[in-house]
């Protein structure tokens, strides 16, 4: 059994520490208190096994089971059923990790079970442990505290989001071409997160509408109320991340835009300037074309063309070619092909 800590609390102290579930129903049996019984990762095996030792509901055993469930409170009978998303930020590699906790609560019993890292169930214990006359308000304080350490929990993730969105807007204006997938991504882990922070909001009211029907302590009802204004803050948070990164989505696409019609301009310039450039080429072609002309009509060699054996032939040639040609130039320039 998977059990990472399993003991049997009387007025708020650890009376026993039991090394089965056996011997956990037994010793509560004859202590009194209640049981926490705090398991990793358990198998389908081991969770009908706690769950026939404790009388959980099967529905909620079955959501427990299945896991990849959204963030909820469920009541069967008198046991309270929760599933909480804790998040932790990995900084080797800028990225949220989700996990999934399950809380089972009912008369004389808390179970935790944990498929993740996240949250420290150790050190919700050990805080529990060291205020006695919290602790001794019964099995909902267990519930109450490790709703407060999942919230709390969530604060590095806001910082860690925080700091990857400052980064993206430095990209931004860099001009770095991996911007665009790095926001989507950013977008994704911004959307997991309101996904697992939201629906808490919820959590907490449905546990407050219980305060006067179930009795709850005075003490506990302060203590959810204050995770209530923790969780409240990362949810408008978590907003105001959605926000930037589609205000950040926009800024890209209007530089991009902005690159695309600059780059366009320096191409219609460029173009431009070729334009005038294959001008002055054509113009020159176009002036040296009717001299070559004349000089090549008059170097075929026939016997009979017109001038061949005139004195004045050659000095007319000449004079018709450099005409042709100052035409031509004249006629460019007013053009401003030259």
């Amino acid at each position: 059994m998977p059990i990472i800590d399993n003991a049997v609390y009387r007025d708020g102290r650890r009376v026993a520490t039991p090394a089965s579930l056996e011997e956990t129903f037994e010793t509560r049996e004859r202590h009194g208190g209640f049981a926490w019984i705090g398991l990793y990762r358990p198998t389908d095996a081991e969770l009908d096994a706690v769950a026939v030792e404790f009388g959980l509901h099967h529905l909620a055993v079955e959501d427990a089971r299945k896991g990849h469930q959204r963030p909820k409170v469920e009541r069967y009978g008198q046991t309270l059923f929760a599933v909480l998303k804790p998040a932790r930020y990995l900084d080797h590699v800028e990225q949220v990790e989700f996990g999934e906790l399950h809380v089972f609560v009912g008369p004389g019993f808390a179970i935790t079970i944990r498929h993740a890292e996240s949250p420290d169930l150790a050190r919700v214990r050990s805080r529990l442990e060291g205020t006695p006359e919290l602790l001794a308000r019964g099995p909902e304080a267990v519930l109450y505290a490790v709703i407060d350490e999942v919230v709390d929990e969530y604060a590095p993730v806001v910082a860690g989001l925080e700091n990857d969105i400052d980064e993206i807007e430095q990209q931004l204006f860099d001009g770095d071409p991996a911007v665009t997938r790095r926001i989507y991504d950013l977008a994704a882990e911004v959307m997991d997160f309101q996904r697992a922070t939201k629906p808490i909001v919820g959590i907490l009211e449905a546990l407050e509408r219980g305060f006067e029907k179930y009795g709850v302590d005075l003490e506990l009802q302060r203590y959810l109320r204050d995770a209530d204004d923790h969780v409240l803050r990362i949810v408008d948070r978590g907003e105001s991340f959605r926000q930037l990164l589609q205000n950040a989505l926009a800024v890209h696409s209007a530089l991009v835009t902005q690159r695309q019609n600059e780059e366009m301009q320096r191409l219609t310039e460029t173009s431009l300037k070729q334009s005038e450039e294959v001008k002055k080429i054509s113009s020159w072609a176009a002036i040296i074309f009717a001299p070559t002309l004349i000089a090549s009509i008059y170097g075929m060699n026939f016997r009979y063309m017109p001038e061949l054996f005139s004195p004045l032939g050659y000095p007319l040639a000449l004079i018709g070619m450099a005409a042709f040609a100052a035409a031509l130039y004249v006629v460019f320039k007013r053009r401003n092909w030259m």
